[in-house]
């Protein structure tokens, strides 16, 4: 009886699931629902495809299967794949959502839209290449979380030609995102064609140095394509016409950005008259007090709403320092004309300006958050980038959000092991942290304006096609199922299984991912407290940590926790100056090893200390020097690095310093996670 008692809960579990019907899913981004119908649908190829839609849809459909992996062939009778446009009160209301039936014969894929057709049609495919002809019979019901799933692809820094464009359309579509965001002018180059402003793509599109890194350091200047050692390129208009096209056949909605007021050191060394100094390579920032300017701006925007479609146009508004503007006599009078008291404000006048322009063509702006800064923008898309209380104010102010916060959504970052992954730029995010991102939790107050999330990939450490392929996949796997999948339908281990599978779907596809199966995984050290004598001891700070990097204050240093690959959580950082501690014990003690963690992080300013040095006391007055440890990695090392630095041997001692020198970059940090003694 008692064995009966132990075993019986479990087997009503078991009975429960069985009774269920519960599928396991194999799609990403998972489903909303999947019920399993017993049997297989045994296929034979091709499919004969039959579809209940006009003809334009019909034909656009069958196009696109013939092109997939799906053998298939058009046939209105006997058919055993049948696409279906309907009203029927049964399917979802989202023209995106669909059902997908596989019955043991026939299968039947139905929405509102072409593209829950589309998306259906994409679940179908997954399904077909997990399971070959021999597809489990089950009904999946279906549609998206937010109208806005969206990636952003920076050319700027690093030129990718329209094919590598058209091939991650490709992958989107399958992940069901449905917004390419194209990064297209920056101040490493400027790529698209504008027939008013030749020399745009002339000069501006072409540096001497291939690499972002190589040209930052140098002059920063430009030059033509038939320079020796010329780095670049551009699209022309039939280019992107050639890629609007693709994407439209993927019902994916391409977003151009032409960024201003800043970031355009580009235009400027063309249109040197454009910037406040009236010469080039002088300042980021186009001069706003002249009408030259905006007639400029609004000249490639009527060339780009020509060539564009989408209803969103960015223009970008982020990091702009508008110092040239403080000493600008134009800039000085337009803000005394128009009553500006700021150059934020300055800079508001234009991005109105601007937005007004792009409203009479029908078209809404989008910015980065920065433009919310002095004041509302009427009808301006917000995407939040600098965390998520930008997005989250703009939200309650009524404007639609799309979130992207560098903690979550920058690919750009490494996704495993900085040590050991090929160069990338600030930050640690691996595919467990992008899978957790919810952009709009149940409490938070405006999350109806939140329309979607964007994963951003910027490519100033991002050379090659194959690089960019790596950074983005699979975590953009995890960021479509954020888009699509309803919260309470996550799960990451289950998500992790699915996306082993979709990284060798890609490979064979010809797609260069990231290999999940030989993830090392998040920083051993911080995986566990560690025990030592100073864990709980009080520390005495001679120079204030910096606020941003505070990590848990005065008890981060003693509190038995090692920091992880990002130096953002549980690293303690001091900028401009030494780090000198003093941990006090309690009483003296027998001490026999004093070590301290230190990192270098080149890409943000974080180095390694010169030189670390331990001493010890009995009264916090009279210290003995047990060791000073020069810093043996060059400065200019970019990759990151962890060192512990350490002293063993055998003293006694209550109160034990800890001294890291700085080697004196201006702006430069030095970041600790634990003192640890033994």
């Amino acid at each position: 009886m008692n064995r009966l008692r132990t075993i019986l809960p479990a087997l009503l579990v078991l009975l429960c699931l069985s009774c269920s019907g519960e599928q396991e899913c194999t799609v990403i981004p998972r489903p909303l629902s999947v019920q399993s119908e017993g049997g297989f649908f045994r296929a034979g190829v091709p499919f004969a495809v039959a579809v209940e839609a006009p003809e334009t849809v019909a034909n656009a459909l069958t196009d696109y299967l013939s092109s997939s992996s799906l053998p298939c062939h058009r046939c209105d009778t006997a058919a055993t794949l049948r696409l279906e446009l309907s009203d029927d009160a049964s399917l979802p209301l989202s023209d995106e959502g669909y059902t997908l039936e596989v019955r043991p014969d026939r299968i039947v894929v139905r929405s509102r839209g072409e593209a829950g057709l589309f998306y259906g049609i994409q679940s179908l495919l997954q399904l077909y290449d997990r399971h070959g002809a021999r597809i489990p019979a089950l009904q999946i019901a279906d549609s998206p979380r937010f109208a806005y799933r969206g990636m952003h692809l920076d050319v700027s820094r690093h030129f990718f030609g329209k094919e590598f464009v058209k091939k991650q359309l490709r992958m989107m579509a399958s992940l069901k995102l449905n917004r390419l965001h194209w990064h297209l002018t920056d101040g490493a180059g400027w790529r698209i064609a504008i027939d008013r402003y030749p020399l745009l793509t002339e000069v501006a599109a072409w540096r001497r140095e291939p690499t972002w890194q190589a040209w930052q350091a140098g002059n920063r200047h430009y030059s033509t394509a038939s320079a020796p050692g010329a780095y670049g390129g551009y699209y022309t208009k039939d280019d992107i016409r050639e890629v609007l096209a693709c994407a439209d056949s993927l019902h994916i909605t391409v977003i151009p950005e032409i960024e201003m007021p800043g970031h355009s050191e580009e235009v400027l060394a063309v249109c040197p008259e454009l910037s406040c100094a009236g010469k080039p390579y002088v300042s980021g920032e186009f001069c706003l007090g002249s009408e030259e300017t905006f007639a400029f701006l609004e000249n490639v925007l009527s060339e780009v709403t020509e060539l564009f479609p989408s209803e969103y146009i960015h223009i970008g508004g982020d990091e702009v320092s508008g110092q040239a503007w403080a000493s600008c006599s134009k800039c000085r009078a337009r803000m005394e004309r128009e009553g500006l008291g700021s150059a934020q404000a300055l800079q508001a006048y234009a991005i109105r300006r601007i937005g007004r322009f792009l409203e009479a063509r029908g078209r809404k702006l989008v910015g980065w958050d920065e433009i919310l800064d002095s004041g509302p923008m009427p009808g301006a898309v917000i995407m939040s980038w600098r965390g998520e209380e930008g997005g989250r104010r703009a939200a309650a102010l009524g404007h639609d959000v799309v979130m992207c916060p560098g903690s979550h959504c920058y690919f750009d970052g490494f996704q495993d092991n900085p040590e050991r992954e090929p160069q990338a730029f600030t930050g640690y995010l691996p595919l467990a942290k992008v899978y957790s991102y919810d952009p709009a939790p149940a409490a938070l107050s405006g999350r109806e304006h939140i329309i979607g999330v964007q994963a951003n990939l910027w490519t100033e450490y991002i050379p090659t096609p194959s690089q960019a392929e790596y950074m983005l996949y699979p975590r953009m796997f995890a960021l479509a199922e954020v888009a699509w999948s309803a919260p309470e339908t996550k799960d990451y281990a289950d998500f992790r299984r699915r996306a082993l599978r979709f990284c060798d779907r890609a490979r064979r596809q010809g797609y260069h991912t990231f290999d999940l199966r030989a993830e090392f995984g998040e920083r051993t050290e911080s995986l566990a407290p560690v025990r030592h004598l100073a864990v709980g001891c009080p520390v005495h700070y001679t120079y204030p940590w910096h606020p941003d990097y505070p990590a848990d204050g005065a008890a981060a240093l003693t509190d038995g926790l090692r920091g992880p690959w990002s130096y953002g959580t549980r690293w303690q950082g001091f900028r401009d100056t030494d780090m000198e501690v003093t941990v006090d014990l309690g009483r003296v003690r027998p001490l026999r090893s004093i070590a301290a963690d230190f990192i270098q992080w080149h890409s943000a300013w974080i180095w390694l200390p010169a030189q670390v040095e331990f001493s010890v006391s009995d009264d916090n007055s009279d210290f003995r020097t047990l060791a000073a440890l020069p810093n043996s990695l060059p400065s200019d090392c970019h990759r990151p690095a962890y060192r512990t630095f350490a002293w063993h041997g055998e003293t006694t001692g209550r109160y034990v310093r800890c001294r890291a020198r700085s080697q004196g970059f201006p702006g430069g940090w030095l970041f600790t996670d634990e003192i640890i003694v033994n």
